[in-house]
């Protein structure tokens, strides 16, 4: 280690007392993080790329500083996709601090892992006060039945109004609107719920109209329209 004359010539004075790094807490306890396998938790955050025309929600769950899993959702750029399938073979089994010194070749992704660092190291998860942590597999079970992102989409322009479609409940068929043409609710499928009766060799009719659903007052509309095409 090199000093400079300055420091030479400086006489030792003593630092006092050092506690150590202040206690963050971590699944159910607090912990003085002095090290990578200090940190453990579950947590969420969002990213996006330096034009913004995409972004990417990434979730970690992590024990002992190791990524033991990753659940990469995006939206708004078709790369990304791509990008999200290399991410989930990278991130797995890497400590933190590699993946945030790893290059996830989406910028979203990277902005995402930054955030989640931050969150993680300062005590922010959402699992700090979850006794135990929550297990892997806990990001998975964000999805719900069928295994699909929940997603919003909607459409709209100052000539022809609101357009639904997609909702939480799934893919929206059909809108009703009331006597003044306002959407008073909406006929929906969950998609995720028909491709696995499909797979289980339902009939493909018989499946969508299983996996059908209304919301709000569609009963009682006057008329239905397509969103997609009316």
């Amino acid at each position: 280690m090199q000093y400079s004359s300055e420091i030479t010539e400086m006489c030792r004075v003593a630092q006092g007392t050092n506690h150590g790094p202040a206690p963050i807490p971590q699944e159910g306890a607090w912990t003085q993080a002095r090290e990578i396998k200090d940190i453990n938790g579950l947590t969420h955050g969002v990213g996006w790329c330096a034009p913004q025309q995409g972004a990417c929600k990434l979730t970690l769950n992590i024990k002992e500083g190791i990524i033991e899993e990753a659940l990469i959702e995006t939206i708004g750029c078709t790369g990304m996709t791509h990008s999200a399938a290399m991410a989930s073979e990278i991130l797995p089994g890497k400590t933190i601090l590699e993946a945030m010194n790893t290059d996830l070749v989406c910028d979203a992704i990277n902005v995402a892992m930054r955030e989640l660092f931050l969150q993680i190291v300062y005590g922010r998860s959402q699992s700090a006060f979850s006794e135990g942590g929550l297990p892997i597999g806990a990001g998975l079970e964000d999805l719900g039945k069928g295994l699909r992102s929940v997603s919003g989409t909607m459409y709209g322009t100052n000539a022809k109004g609101p357009r639904y479609l997609e909702m939480a409940e799934g893919y929206v068929s059909e809108i009703g609107l009331d006597s003044n043409d306002e959407i008073i609710g909406y006929k929906f499928v969950s998609l995720g719920k028909m491709m696995d009766a499909i797979k289980k060799g339902v009939d493909a009719n018989k499946a969508l109209e299983d996996a059908s659903g209304i919301y709000g007052r569609f009963a009682d509309a006057v008329k239905t329209i397509d969103p997609r095409k009316e």
